[in-house]
């Protein structure tokens, strides 16, 4: 059974309408930023503005982390808000109790520059971490929501193009198919505080214009996912999103991909970046922390992970 903080805090989110597409998204980045200005990182982490080839970014750097590792992570926000700001507090946090760098991009956001731009700027920021002598076997990727499907999409990107794959990736409520063609769209929507109000396909326009929602690199639900490498998704039993990530785990199983697929009862989209407040939220983190950590130092000792 969710806990008493994560009942009040949908509650919460279902009154704010946060996702409101009536607002222009100008309007809407201006609101977010403001809240990000509260958004401190972790004590132990400091910030380090870098610009990753083409792509402007921030280097959350860990006290006493070495420098032959990075967590590439992708921020979500529907394709049309976010900032590596935003996530400050959350990836922080993550770097920190994952002992390594994390680089968060500023890709470009739609609708002023719908897809691929901000796929591009995904790619662009991979390949520069490799530029930069980073190992791809010392790369782990990770996104939540858009920046799930971009991470998974980038994944399917670089098979295609017979570059390094990461040692794995992380997604986190990740939007895999833009089609909306899953069933919990219409089983979940009422008890999804974040989208039971919204029409979504306002949002999927903004992004893909013209393109087909269903290519690969839009709706990696849609691609051959063979040769992909291990995977953590995670997921709210409460999302609309639910049977993007079943069935993509599902796909991805059956093309020989190593998948752990967790799905969180009664838990609503991108918890995890409550870790502050909600006790699901922090068990659900430790398991990212402790996955990550599994990729690139299976015996490792974790670290105690305390949020300031």
């Amino acid at each position: 059974m969710p806990s008493l903080q994560s009942r009040i805090l949908e509650h919460l989110i279902r009154r704010a309408y946060l996702f409101n597409v009536n607002i222009p998204p100008q309007e809407m980045r201006a609101r977010a930023e403001m809240a990000g200005g509260m958004n401190r990182p972790h004590k132990g982490v400091r910030i380090q503005p870098v610009q990753a080839g083409s792509v402007p970014a921030e280097w959350l750097i860990p006290d006493g982390s070495p420098d032959d590792r990075a967590l590439l992570y992708l921020h979500g926000g529907a394709w049309y808000i976010g900032s590596p700001s935003l996530y400050h507090r959350f990836a922080s946090g993550l770097a920190y109790d994952c002992n390594m760098r994390a680089l968060v991009i500023d890709y470009r956001l739609a609708p002023e520059n719908p897809y691929p731009a901000g796929f591009s700027d995904c790619l662009s920021a991979y390949e520069w971490l490799l530029h930069e002598g980073i190992s791809n076997e010392r790369i782990v990727v990770a996104g939540d929501s858009a920046g799930g499907n971009l991470a998974l999409a980038l994944l399917v990107a670089l098979r295609d193009a017979g570059m390094p794959m990461p040692s794995g990736a992380v997604a986190l409520s990740p939007a895999t198919d833009l089609a909306g063609s899953g069933q919990s769209f219409v089983t979940r929507r009422h008890l999804d505080p974040f989208f039971a109000e919204m029409d979504t396909s306002t949002i999927v326009t903004n992004y893909i214009t013209t393109h087909d929602p269903c290519e690969p690199y839009i709706s990696p639900l849609y691609a051959d996912l063979h040769g992909l490498p291990p995977l953590l998704i995670h997921v709210g039993d409460h999302e609309i999103l639910l049977d993007d990530s079943v069935r993509f785990a599902e796909r991805a199983r059956e093309a020989g991909v190593e998948v752990e697929l967790v799905v969180w009862p009664g838990m609503f989209h991108v918890f995890h970046i409550w870790g502050n407040i909600l006790p699901e939220a922090k068990r659900a983190n430790r398991e990212v922390v402790e996955w990550v950590r599994g990729r690139l130092e299976p015996i490792q000792r974790l670290r105690g992970g305390k949020q300031p």
